[in-house]
C-alpha cells in the first residue's frame, strides 16, 4: 500500500460533494470509506501520475489497451451504464484505489465506492480525475469533457494473445 496520510473529511475542499444535502450526503458507512488525503500525500500521488499524462488521455505506449466511455452524470440511465462499464474493467471491488484531482486534492477509497459514486467523485467541466491502484498496471481518467478513459496493462484472460487495442476516439485522431 502506498504511504498516504488521511485527513478529516471536514478539512477537505471537496467535502461538499459527499456531505452537503444540495449535492449528496453519503451514508455514514460509505462516507467513512472515502478518505481525503493530506496535501503532502496528494502531491506524491500527483507526481506519481504525471508520467501517465504527458499526452491526453495517456502517454502513448504507456498502456496496451485504452478503452473509453462517454459520461453523463445527469441522466439516471447513463449513470447506470457508466457503473456497468466501470464494473466491466475487472478491478476487484475491495481493491484500494487512489483518486488524484490535482496536486493538493486526493482521496483513497475502494473500487466499489468509486463505481457506486462515480458521479459524485467527478463533475463535468471542472474535473480531470485520475484513478489508479498502487500497481499502476491500469489507470482511469475521468476527463473534464465528459469522457472516461481506462488504460490497462494487466494480463486479463480474455485478452491473452490479443494485439494492443484502443477503443478511444483519441487513438483514431478525433
Amino acid at each position: 500500500m502506498l504511504d498516504v496520510t488521511p485527513i478529516p473529511m471536514e478539512q477537505f475542499a471537496l467535502k461538499w460533494r459527499f456531505t452537503d444535502p444540495r449535492y449528496r450526503v453519503l451514508p455514514p458507512v460509505h462516507l467513512e470509506r472515502v478518505k481525503p488525503l493530506s496535501s503532502e500525500s496528494s502531491r506524491r500521488l500527483w507526481d506519481l501520475t504525471l508520467p501517465l499524462h504527458k499526452d491526453l488521455p495517456f502517454t502513448p505506449g504507456f498502456f496496451r489497451v485504452v478503452e473509453s466511455m462517454a459520461l453523463d452524470n445527469a441522466d439516471p440511465d447513463a449513470i447506470r451504464a457508466v457503473r456497468k462499464w466501470l464494473f466491466g474493467r475487472g478491478v476487484p471491488f475491495k481493491s484500494p484505489v487512489y483518486l488524484s484531482y490535482q496536486a493538493d486534492w486526493a482521496i483513497s477509497t475502494t473500487w466499489k465506492m468509486l463505481v457506486k459514486y462515480w458521479d459524485d467523485f467527478w463533475y463535468p467541466g471542472s474535473d480531470n480525475l485520475t484513478v489508479f491502484d498502487e500497481s499502476l498496471a491500469w489507470a482511469l481518467l475521468f476527463w473534464h469533457e465528459s469522457e472516461a478513459f481506462f488504460g490497462d496493462n494487466r494480463d486479463r484472460p480474455e485478452r491473452r494473445g490479443s494485439p494492443p487495442i484502443s477503443t478511444s476516439r483519441w487513438a483514431h485522431g478525433q
